[in-house]
C-alpha cells in the first residue's frame, strides 16, 4: 500500500512543483497612432419639390371599346385636360367638346371643377362618350344630389353595345360570304 500511495503523491507533487518552465515571450504592445482624417461634409442641397396633395374624385367612363380614367379636381387650376392636352385641342370638333362640356353644364358647374381625362382605345366619339360618363360618375362621388339630374339626362347609364364578334364561315358577324350558282 505504500508503494501506491508514494506514487500518487510523486503525481501529485509533479503537478504542483513546476518542472523547467518555458520562458514566455513579452509582447511590447507598442501604441499605433491612428491617424484622424477629417473628412468635410459637403451637404448636397436636393431641392425637393413640394407636391401638393390635391384632392380629387376618380371615376371611370366606358364605351364600346374606350376606357377614360377621370380625375375631378375641386381645388387647383379649373380646366379640362384630355391625355395631357386641352380637350378643344384633343376633340377638334364642336360636337365631341358639347359631349364633354354635357355633364357640367347640365349641373351649371363648368367653370368650377378642373377635370383631368386619361384616354385609351376607341375611336373620338366612342372616347368622348366614355369621357361623359365618367365625368358624371365622379360629380355622383362629388355630391349625391347631382345623380338625379345626370340619370335623368341619361349619363350615368353605360351603353351596352358592342361591336358583335365575327364567326366563322362568314365575312363578318353577319355578312356571309357571296353565294354564287356553280
Amino acid at each position: 500500500m505504500k508503494k501506491t500511495i508514494k506514487k500518487t503523491t510523486r503525481k501529485i507533487s509533479k503537478k504542483t512543483t513546476p518542472s523547467k518552465s518555458k520562458p514566455k515571450k513579452t509582447v511590447k504592445k507598442e501604441k499605433v497612432k491612428k491617424k484622424v482624417i477629417k473628412k468635410e461634409i459637403v451637404k448636397k442641397e436636393v431641392k425637393k419639390e413640394k407636391v401638393n396633395i390635391e384632392k380629387y374624385f376618380e371615376a371611370i367612363g366606358r364605351r364600346k371599346t374606350a376606357r377614360a380614367r377621370v380625375r375631378l379636381f375641386t381645388q387647383g387650376k379649373k380646366e379640362i385636360k384630355v391625355n395631357e392636352k386641352s380637350y378643344k385641342a384633343y376633340f377638334p370638333t364642336d360636337e365631341l367638346q358639347k359631349i364633354i362640356e354635357s355633364p357640367l353644364d347640365s349641373i351649371k358647374c363648368l367653370e368650377k371643377f378642373g377635370v383631368s381625362i386619361h384616354l385609351k382605345g376607341g375611336g373620338f366619339h366612342a372616347q368622348a362618350e366614355a369621357a361623359r360618363h365618367g365625368i358624371s360618375r365622379a360629380l355622383c362621388l362629388l355630391n349625391p344630389y347631382f345623380k338625379k339630374k345626370l340619370r335623368k339626362a341619361g349619363f350615368l347609364t353605360r351603353d351596352p353595345r358592342m361591336r358583335e364578334r365575327k364567326k366563322f364561315g362568314l365575312k363578318r358577324a353577319r355578312r356571309a360570304p357571296q353565294w354564287s350558282k356553280r
